[in-house]
């Protein structure tokens, strides 16, 4: 089951990865200070990848400008080497092609450095039981670009792919509400039921459509127009 952020007693493992030591340190103190654990920090990608495998974070807050192994190719291995792994992207830069790279790349969230130290915390917090977490204005990028994705034709050996699942009209509510960046807790709200309820018809439709966490869900929904509906 999984777990909303009031329900949580233990502290959330972080690790930090950014080239910048003053930076990185300030942004592990702030965390640290917060009530976060921070369980590893790195300065390198080759590090990055080595010390997240031997700390074991729940959410990896990281930069994407690293010397050595570049920030998304260390987003592709620790979440392949531990896929309940989270990776918030904490970037300079707002470049549409940075953001949809590293969305690509297996990162759950994308936040600017220009982010208050209560945004970060928030988005930490909200990566850590899976929400995907946008600096506002570039969830509206990723959700246009899956939609364009989808838009295009399929490749011709996709036609006998056997027809998607149905889900109940209630499954397909809230994948429309995930779809558009609701937590569950909103989605809760929204649709007068409780969390747990919310939590369950997410696990029902993702054991449905053989899909492995939240943000393929939201890529699933993107795909098929939900968040425009």
């Amino acid at each position: 089951m999984m777990e909303s952020t009031e329900d949580r007693r233990d502290p959330i493992k972080v690790m930090v990865v950014d080239d910048h030591p003053m930076w990185r340190d300030a942004v592990a103190r702030d965390l640290a200070e917060s009530g976060f654990e921070v369980v590893a920090t790195a300065g390198d990608g080759d590090q990055a990848v080595r010390r997240a495998k031997a700390a074991a974070p729940e959410v990896l807050v990281l930069d994407l400008n690293l010397p050595g192994k570049p920030g998304v190719q260390v987003c592709k291995e620790v979440v392949a080497a531990n896929p309940a792994l989270r990776v918030l992207v904490l970037s300079a830069s707002g470049e549409h092609a940075d953001v949809l790279e590293a969305v690509k790349s297996g990162a759950t969230g994308y936040l600017l450095k220009s982010a208050s130290t209560e945004e970060l915390q928030d988005a930490v917090r909200r990566t850590a039981v899976g929400d995907p977490v946008f600096t506002p204005g570039l969830a509206g990028l990723v959700l246009g670009e899956y939609r364009r994705l989808a838009s295009e034709p399929a490749p011709a050996q996709d036609t006998d792919e056997p027809k998607a699942p149905r889900l109940t009209d209630r499954e397909t509510e809230v994948l429309r509400l995930v779809a558009k960046g609701l937590s569950y807790k909103q989605i809760a709200e929204r649709l007068v039921i409780s969390h747990r309820t919310v939590q369950n018809h997410v696990q029902n439709t993702l054991g449905k459509l053989q899909l492995h966490n939240r943000v393929e869900l939201v890529r699933y929904a993107i795909e098929r127009g939900l968040d425009d509906e």
